[in-house]
């Protein structure tokens, strides 16, 4: 029986690479793919794949938002991160949204396929430098108690990637299906949690905490 998966990643010719390498294996169906956070949570809850392989950087809705919302949606889909990024910031915000696992861009497809392998087994995979950054983390002390984007919730997590992003209240509301005036509440709260008072910070914070790779 074939597993089958979906793939999300913002770049088209990402996308066709890895499906090129997966679709020649018998025990792999690509049943879907999508360029952004929000269509992959849409198209994880209408296929129920077995395996949604993301990049964390993804755009609209961040990785670790998107896997935190396939979680809580659909228990049995497991989430594989595969990032150009292997230090902390992206590495512990996916590992805190329930990630099975984390692979870099570097590896093969044999490593790949080790661990959709081992993740749908119910097991899960860190890529050797990936884990090398766990175990820092947890020798150091980081990653104890450390709290994930200084208290924000997961809706103002997502306002702030946005607003990263360049969308204005209007744009956000849209996306989120909530007012204006609620995006404006949101933007303000957040200011407040983090003691930032311009766009440009905010921006700024944005790309530091792992939210969005949007350069400023």
């Amino acid at each position: 029986m074939s597993t089958t998966v979906v793939l999300v990643d913002d770049h088209r010719l990402v996308r066709d690479g890895l499906r090129a390498l997966l679709e020649g294996r018998a025990d792999i169906e690509i049943v879907g793919e999508a360029d952004d956070g929000r269509a992959a949570v849409q198209l994880a809850r209408k296929l129920l794949p077995d395996v949604v392989v993301m990049d964390p950087a993804v755009s609209g809705l961040n990785g670790a938002g998107a896997a935190r919302q396939i979680r809580d949606a659909c228990p049995g889909v497991k989430v594989l991160a595969l990032s150009i990024h292997s230090d902390k910031r992206y590495v512990s915000r996916m590992l805190q949204a329930g990630v099975s696992a984390y692979l870099s861009k570097t590896c093969d497809v044999e490593e790949l396929m080790r661990a959709i392998n081992i993740t749908t087994a119910g097991g899960t995979y860190l890529s050797p430098e990936v884990a090398a950054t766990v175990v820092q983390d947890y020798v150091s002390g980081a990653g104890a108690g450390a709290s994930e984007s200084h208290g924000l919730s997961d809706r103002e997590a997502e306002v702030l990637q946005l607003l990263a992003e360049g969308k204005n209240a209007k744009e956000i509301g849209r996306l989120l299906h909530v007012s204006s005036r609620t995006v404006d509440s949101h933007r303000q709260r957040i200011m407040k949690k983090l003691d930032i008072h311009t766009l440009a910070e905010l921006t700024k914070y944005a790309i530091r905490a792992g939210l969005t790779t949007v350069e400023v």
